[in-house]
């Protein structure tokens, strides 16, 4: 019987056991062959939840792989980043003989302590996506990186001294800037599926405003259109800001500032009367943002139409 729940595994040690490996050179940090690994624990639970980093590169997958809100059924390069306490589903496929290959790269939060990447692997929005876009490489993209890999690789498997966690985290910190440009690449390069969000960001604000939810709920949130979009704050907004200059807010500015000035321009309506249309609480907050914008007060804008 498959069971519906997560099947947490809190360190490396755990996971080494439940996939059938022996024991981690390092308790804190693994690098694994994943055509070595049992998948065994993913055929009785549907989801699991890592108490640690997991970055791994996976192909002819035997799982239907659930990372955020996409499926991935894929046999490229294929690299996805999940930090702790970030969910993955699997859903075995069906009349698939091939075998899984690749890397997969576990290190526990207290690898990284009292070092600056503890307080710096925050920034990369990578691990702050939610699993939401995995990262496609090229070959050349994925030698790089393959390099790297094999640093600490070498590093885990030779005796563990004083410096070793200083060498693996530099190396880390090496992946880390790669993935880094090969997201920026990859958000200019897919322009299709990206234009395809900018395209939906701008149905749904249309509909937002169409509907009077701002008369419910005020102007939308930067939270209220991700999740819509079934991508992560962070994420969408690097991708708008890749193509248009201006990340989720921003858009949602643009688009009161649109309806207002149409309003100012075209009806009687009084400025508080707008500000109310448009979901403000205060008439101050719409004038402050209407003058931010357009380097004029709502009076002194509509008085240029009189």
């Amino acid at each position: 019987m498959v069971s519906n729940a997560p099947l947490r595994i809190k360190s490396i040690t755990e996971f080494h056991r439940v996939a059938g490996l022996s024991s981690p050179l390092h308790p804190l940090i693994s690098l694994v062959d994943y055509s070595t690994v049992s998948n065994a624990h993913e055929k009785n639970t549907s989801s699991t939840v890592f108490d640690f980093f997991s970055i791994s590169i996976k192909r002819d997958l035997t799982n239907k792989l659930f990372y955020g809100q996409q499926t991935y059924d894929f046999d490229e390069g294929v690299m996805y980043f999940l930090a702790p306490g970030q969910v993955l589903r699997l859903e075995a496929l069906e009349n698939i003989n091939s075998k899984p290959s690749g890397w997969l790269l576990l290190f526990h939060p207290d690898f990284l302590w009292n070092t600056s990447l503890s307080k710096d692997i925050g920034r990369y929005n990578f691990f702050g996506y939610a699993c939401h876009e995995a990262l496609f490489l090229s070959e050349k993209e994925e030698e790089t990186l393959k390099g790297i890999i094999e640093n600490i690789s070498r590093e885990i498997q030779s005796n563990i001294d004083q410096f070793s966690q200083l060498i693996i985290v530099a190396q880390l910190e090496g992946l880390f800037r790669y993935a880094d440009r090969f997201y920026n690449r990859q958000f200019i390069t897919r322009n299709i599926n990206n234009h395809h969000i900018l395209s939906k960001l701008e149905a749904l604000l249309d509909d937002y405003f169409d509907q009077k939810k701002q008369l419910l709920y005020g102007p939308p949130s930067v939270q209220f259109i991700s999740e819509k979009l079934n991508v992560s704050p962070n994420y969408l907004s690097g991708l708008l800001k890749t193509l248009t200059g201006l990340n989720t807010q921003q858009h949602i500015q643009e688009k009161l500032i649109a309806i207002a000035k149409q309003k100012l321009s075209t009806t009687d309506l009084t400025v508080s009367e707008i500000a109310y249309e448009l979901g403000f609480e205060h008439l101050q907050s719409f004038s402050k943002l209407f003058k931010n914008k357009t380097k004029q007060s709502p009076l002194e804008f509509r008085r240029a139409f009189q």
